[in-house]
């Protein structure tokens, strides 16, 4: 008795000591153990996703990948596999597992080292947050203490929820969501046993224990957790047998890029931290929705990459981008044959008649320092027949490229000069190069990157919502976004809003210029100036619409002059330009400014939405990570007053150009459907009238298609006529754009509900677009004489041959399902028959005549005289050339 009274006294005497030191040590540690405050809202470093409008993943930000999860939508397999591993009384504990420290204690003091840990999920979770993972003991009563602030202020669910999400699991990914996407490219629900158990494993030591860096050491830990699961009855013998000797399947994943669109993920990022900052940005599981929709994204960059290869083509192959060997050591395969040096060779070549110095290794290595970009890899030639060569990939698959493949490679001389057709594969690869090759509608053929650059961008023209933006060929080989960032002169492109201009002060549609060389001595700088049209043809007086539809440059510097150099630049600015970047001369009607897609697009928008200017934007929402709604774009609308309806009738739109046989034959009072009523919103900025914004439109359709009659001879062809032929649709606008010596080439253009602006230059501004030769292999596989497609055009470089083919091929898919629908014609808007050469009013109804579209009160009033009457088909010399119509 004597002695348990002793050892019941030094027992309660030990106890109040260390119920006492326990207490100063709290009171030591306190100001560094977290709030409960924190606690109860502990947010997960998610990264942020970005994803189209129509919800596919573009890209993802954030060193640490996360995917979140819910306790009840995690298997309840996973969750018994890491309660067994882990902590198999963690439903029972109250934050720390006595008999785990007491087991820890026992070791500690046989062994003399902290080996075994007794830490519990709620520990775990505790240092995973607030502490690291060094081993000192004052970091474990930290843990101990933050331990039993969760088991306190936490539901034991939800501690166990925030240890899925939270703990470590190696290659960056943090959670069981993320660790199974990276490992095993799948959703929790989609693992087997043999995974799950890998995965519960991971905890430990996740760097030495995943199975992609360590696969030995993983079937190693595997075994120990299924062993786990065995003895707490959680699978049975066979389920054990089968899991222990399943195959390691994992293989590092990234995130499911459902399309890979880099320059509008950068564009969306960089909104993002400048809105909240990089860290936040990266980490606050931010789900972000682009404007655009995956369909149209993928047309545009299909679309310009193409139009890029199809330039390429045209103008040459410039040779193999690398060699495995120098030229002067290539051998043939019967010099081999003969003198073969395998034998010296310590490590032999892939192939016989290669030198021996060419391993697999040395090609693997050439073929990664080439690199593969947008449609093209590289691939080596191996061999060579006589119209056709073999290729190894980098993963040793080979390829033929067949003589259809390759016959478009006649040598690249000079932006303007290409060789001699090829006639064998021979004069265009030889073994040994390396070259790239791209799959062009289930053909291989050979390729090159292209040093040519281009830039695409589409809006929707009433809100300004972005629907595609490409700013190059390939992201990952120029970062530089074109589209945004690139300021080049516009060229002709310029002009519908020149004429815009003209039609503020006085001018209309039917408005006679004189189309005449100019010739001006500039005192300033003692030359001449000799503006030119393109090509230099001129056509005397006429009318202002078939100037802009033709592109006249003198034209265009006669209405500056008209309306004034300071008008016109105030003019200009009302389209959202940058006066900064407006030339102050007369040079600014040729497009001598320079503004990027996005400014031009954006100017084009006020003529297709009736004279507004939008603003455009890329996020359309911006969601947390637990689904709700954090931020909605509310653009400004195109509209007068958003919540009437439209102040425009809706009449059908004619053709002014169109035969006068076809034109009385139409249904002049035809109806629209009326566009939907826009909902109350912030209404932009009215910057044109909307009889001046449908009258410019007008006048662009007669750009993009073939006018009047070819039998009655009065048959004219806008620049950019190829739209109408391939689209087949009468609801186009649009306007090309070339600058001088070709050095950049535009298109803009648009249906009622879309705008869009390519761009193709070369970034080194002082190298021209050049031209192109007749190439008969392409004109072969291009039956249409028209050569749309790109590859098989003929001349010098301009917007209609280098850039609107890409604005058609997008169309192409952007309005495939779209019905036509004709611009509404203002209340103000009158049509009345004209003479066509005069543009005066006429009580002829053959075809010297059409109508015409005025502003109320600006029509003609005086009739043409029949002696003024000029008849086309009456003029020997008026028939177009059939070289200028095809």
């Amino acid at each position: 008795m004597k002695y348990i009274k002793t050892f019941l006294l030094i027992g309660f005497i030990g106890a109040v000591l260390g119920g006492i030191a326990l207490t100063g040590i709290y009171f030591y540690i306190k100001p560094d153990l977290p709030s409960v405050a924190i606690l109860k809202d502990v947010r997960l470093q998610t990264p942020m996703r970005i994803y189209t409008h129509d919800g596919k993943l573009i890209s993802q930000y954030g060193v640490k990948r996360r995917i979140p999860v819910t306790l009840q939508g995690t298997p309840e397999m996973l969750q018994k596999a890491i309660l067994a591993t882990e902590d198999n009384r963690f439903y029972d504990h109250f934050g720390i597992d006595p008999i785990g420290i007491t087991r820890a204690f026992i070791n500690l003091v046989i062994t003399g080292e902290k080996s075994q840990g007794a830490s519990t999920l709620t520990q775990q979770l505790a240092r995973g947050f607030f502490l690291t993972r060094e081993k000192t003991f004052i970091r474990k009563i930290k843990e101990v203490f933050i331990a039993f602030h969760m088991e306190a202020e936490l539901s034991k669910d939800e501690i166990f929820e925030l240890y899925l999400n939270k703990v470590e699991l190696g290659h960056r990914s943090f959670g069981f969501g993320a660790a199974a996407q990276v490992y095993y490219g799948k959703k929790l629900d989609e693992l087997t046993l043999a995974q799950i158990a890998t995965l519960a494993g991971l905890p430990q030591a996740p760097s030495v224990l995943n199975p992609i860096s360590r696969p030995e050491r993983s079937v190693e830990r595997r075994r120990i957790v299924l062993l786990r699961m065995l003895d707490e009855g959680y699978i049975t013998r066979q389920q054990f047998d089968e899991a222990a000797s399943a195959p390691v399947t994992a293989e590092k994943h990234g995130a499911e890029i459902e399309l890979d669109a880099p320059y509008l993920a950068d564009i969306i990022y960089s909104e993002m931290v400048e809105l909240y900052g990089k860290e936040e940005a990266e980490t606050g599981g931010y789900q972000v929705y682009a404007t655009v929709s995956s369909e149209l994204q993928q047309a545009a960059q299909f679309a310009v990459k193409q139009n890029l290869h199809d330039y390429d083509e045209r103008h040459g192959y410039r040779g193999a981008v690398a060699r495995l060997w120098p030229a002067d050591s290539k051998k043939s395969a019967a010099a081999d044959a003969d003198n073969s040096p395998q034998e010296e060779c310590i490590q032999p070549a892939i192939y016989p008649y290669w030198p021996c110095t060419v391993t697999e290794d040395q090609l693997i290595n050439s073929l990664d320092n080439v690199g593969a970009f947008g449609f093209v890899f590289p691939v080596a030639v191996t061999s060579v027949a006589e119209q056709t060569f073999i290729t190894r990939d980098v993963m040793g698959i080979e390829r033929t490229i067949e003589w259809e493949g390759m016959d478009w490679a006649r040598p690249f001389l000079s932006d303007a000069r290409q060789g001699k057709s090829p006639e064998q594969a021979s004069d265009i690869v030889a073994p040994g190069d390396i070259v790239y090759i791209r799959e062009q509608e289930g053909q291989w053929r050979l390729a090159q990157l292209p040093q040519v650059s281009g830039a695409f961008v589409a809006l929707d023209p009433y809100n300004g919502a972005v629907q595609a933006i490409v700013g190059g060929y390939s992201f990952y080989q120029s970062q530089f976004n074109r589209a945004t960032q690139a300021k080049r002169q516009v060229g002709s492109n310029i002009k519908p809003f020149i004429y815009s201009a003209a039609l503020n002060n006085g001018y209309t549609v039917a408005s006679i210029i004189n189309d005449a060389p100019i010739n001006e001595w500039d005192e300033a700088t003692g030359v001449a100036w000799r503006p030119q049209n393109s090509p230099a043809e001129y056509d005397g007086p006429i009318r202002m619409r078939v100037a802009l539809g033709k592109s006249k440059n003198v034209v265009s510097v006669r209405l500056l002059r008209g309306v004034g150099l300071d008008n016109t630049i105030e003019h200009l600015t009302r389209f959202g330009l940058d006066k900064a970047d407006i030339h102050r001369d007369e040079t600014v009607s040729l497009g001598s400014s320079s503004h990027a897609p996005l400014e031009i697009v954006r100017g084009m928008a006020a003529i297709a939405n009736g004279g507004f200017l939008i603003e455009p934007y890329f996020i359309d929402r911006v969601y947390n990570e637990t689904g709700e709604v954090l931020w909605q774009h509310n653009p400004v609308v195109a509209c007068d007053d958003c919540s009437a309806e439209s102040d425009t009738t809706n009449d059908a739109v004619m053709d002014p150009e169109q035969d006068i046989e076809a034109l009385l034959a139409a249904e002049l009072n035809q109806t629209l459907p009326a566009p939907e009523k826009t909902q109350e919103v912030l209404a932009a900025p009215r910057v044109i009238s909307a009889p001046n914004a449908f009258l410019v439109a007008d006048m662009m359709r007669t750009a993009v298609r073939a006018n009047g009659s070819w039998n009655k001879k009065t048959y004219w062809q806008g620049t950019g006529w190829r739209a109408r032929n391939i689209l087949q649709r009468t609801d186009l606008s649009g306007k090309t754009g070339t600058t001088n010596d070709s050095r950049d080439a535009w298109f803009s253009g648009f249906s009622r509900h879309l705008v869009a602006t390519t761009w193709v230059g070369f970034d080194d501004m002082n190298r021209q677009l050049g031209r192109a030769a007749y190439n008969n292999p392409l004109a072969k596989r291009n039956p249409d004489r028209f050569g749309w497609m790109g590859n098989a055009m003929v001349g010098t470089e301009s917007g209609a041959m280098a850039a609107q083919p890409a604005w058609i091929r997008f169309m192409q898919v952007a309005l495939q399902d779209v019905p036509e629908e004709a611009m509404a014609v203002p209340e103000d808007i009158v049509r009345v028959r004209i003479d066509r050469t005069s543009g005066k009013l006429t009580r002829r109804t053959d075809h010297t005549t059409l109508f015409e579209y005025f502003l109320r009160g600006t029509e003609p009033t005086v009739y043409v005289l029949d002696d003024e009457i000029m008849d086309p088909a009456e003029q020997e010399d008026s028939t177009p050339d059939v070289e200028e119509i095809f």
